[in-house]
C-alpha cells in the first residue's frame, strides 16, 4: 500500500529530529528538502557550515550528516514509515548525500530492535567525569551489534589499547593547541555570551582532567573563560569506530553507526563523549588502528561510562534547515 504524501507538519517533525544530531563544534552542517511528490526527503551537506582547517576533506562533516540521517530514519519509523535510503545518489550533485524514500509503511514495529526515538531528545555529549564503573558486557555487545548493522565496527579497547589511544589523543590535543589557525577556527564556534542557534555555549565545555589522564578538548584561550578542573575516571572506557574504506559513503555509514550506538547507549543510561582530536591529524589517526585487526580506518574514538548528562546545546530552527519548495499540492490539503 502506498502511503499518503507527507504533510508539512510531518516534514518538520522529521527535520527537527534529524537536526538534533551531534556535529563537530555543533556546526550542524545539514539541510533537508522534500522530494516533489512529498513521499521522501533529500539530505544535503551544508558546505557553508564546514570546519575546513580542522576537517579539510569533509570527513567529520559527512559523519555529522550521517548522524542526522540516522535520526531522520528513527523519526520516520515513529511516523510508521519505512525509510529506504540511497547514499550519494547523484554524482553531479555532491552536496546531495542521501535520499530517503518514505512511501511504504514500516513492515515491523521495531526494525532497529527497540524504539530509539525518545533517546534523540535525551542524547547529549557529556564532557563531565564518569564513575569508575564499567559498562556491562551485555550492553557493549548490543552496541557492537548496532554498529555492525550500520556497516561499521565498534571495538571496545582493553587497557593497553586505551593507554595507546590516550597517548595519541594527548599528542593531537597538544599539537592543536599550538596551531594558531586551528584554535582560531575552533573559537569561532564558541558562544560565550548571548544565546545562539549553533556552536558551543561555555556551559557545555566541561572541565579539564585535574590529573591530565583524560585529554578533553580545550576550546578556550587564556583570554576566554575556563572551568575548574576535576578528577576524571582512572582509566576511561574507550571504543573505536572503524570502517573498511575511507570514502564519503563510509563516513556517512560511520555517522549513522555512531548515532545508533549513541542513542542505544542513551537508552541504557550510558553517557558518551567523542575524543575527536586524534582523528584530526593524519599520523595520529593512523596510529589509532589496532595492528592485529587488519585493514580499517578509525573514524571516531568514543568514551563511554556513567555520570551526569551533558547539557543541551542549541539547535537551528527547523525553518533554517528544511526547504518545502517543490512539494506536490496534494500534500498540503488538509493541513494548517
Amino acid at each position: 500500500m502506498t502511503e499518503q504524501p507527507l504533510t508539512s507538519e510531518q516534514l518538520r517533525f522529521l527535520a527537527a529530529a534529524a537536526g538534533a544530531a551531534p556535529s563537530l563544534h555543533n556546526s550542524q552542517p545539514w539541510r533537508f528538502r522534500s522530494v516533489p511528490d512529498s513521499l521522501g526527503v533529500r539530505v544535503y551537506a551544508d558546505l557553508d557550515r564546514a570546519v575546513p582547517i580542522t576537517d579539510p576533506d569533509g570527513r567529520a562533516l559527512h559523519i555529522s550528516v550521517g548522524a542526522a540521517l540516522f535520526n531522520l530514519r528513527v523519526a520516520a519509523l515513529r511516523l510508521g514509515r519505512d525509510p529506504e535510503v540511497r547514499l550519494l545518489p547523484d554524482e553531479a550533485e555532491p552536496r546531495l548525500v542521501a535520499t530517503v524514500r518514505l512511501a511504504r509503511p514500516s513492515p515491523v514495529p521495531l526494525p532497529l530492535g527497540r524504539d530509539l526515538f525518545d533517546a534523540i531528545g535525551q542524547r547529549h555529549s557529556s564532557r563531565q567525569p564518569f564513575a569508575n564503573r564499567d559498562v556491562p558486557e551485555a550492553v557493549l555487545g548490543e552496541l557492537i551489534t548496532a554498529a555492525l548493522d550500520e556497516g561499521a565496527v565498534l571495538s571496545p579497547l582493553e587497557e593497553a589499547g586505551v593507554r595507546r589511544v590516550l597517548a595519541l589523543t594527548h599528542d593531537a590535543e597538544r599539537r592543536t593547541g599550538t596551531d594558531l589557525a586551528r584554535m582560531a577556527e575552533t573559537r569561532t564556534w564558541l558562544r560565550p555570551e548571548k544565546p545562539a542557534a549553533d556552536g558551543i555555549p561555555v556551559s557545555a565545555l566541561g572541565p579539564q582532567d585535574h590529573d591530565a589522564r583524560v585529554p578533553m578538548r580545550s576550546f578556550t584561550s587564556r583570554t576566554q573563560p575556563t572551568t575548574a578542573s576535576q578528577r576524571f575516571e582512572a582509566l576511561p572506557q574507550l571504543a573505536t569506530l572503524t570502517t573498511h574504506d575511507d570514502r564519503p559513503a563510509d563516513w556517512l555509514r560511520a555517522g549513522q553507526a555512531m548515532e545508533r550506538v549513541w542513542l542505544l547507549a542513551t537508552a541504557h543510561g550510558v553517557r558518551v563523549s567523542v575524543l575527536h582530536q586524534a582523528v584530526e591529524w593524519p599520523d595520529t589517526r593512523w596510529g589509532l588502528r589496532e595492528p592485529g585487526e587488519g585493514p580499517g580506518h578509525v573514524q571516531l574514538v568514543l568514551r563511554l561510562g556513567y555520570g551526569p548528562p551533558g547539557p543541551a546545546t542549541p539547535r537551528r530552527p527547523v525553518e533554517e534547515i528544511l526547504d518545502l519548495t517543490g512539494r506536490a499540492g496534494a500534500a498540503e490539503r488538509g493541513t494548517s
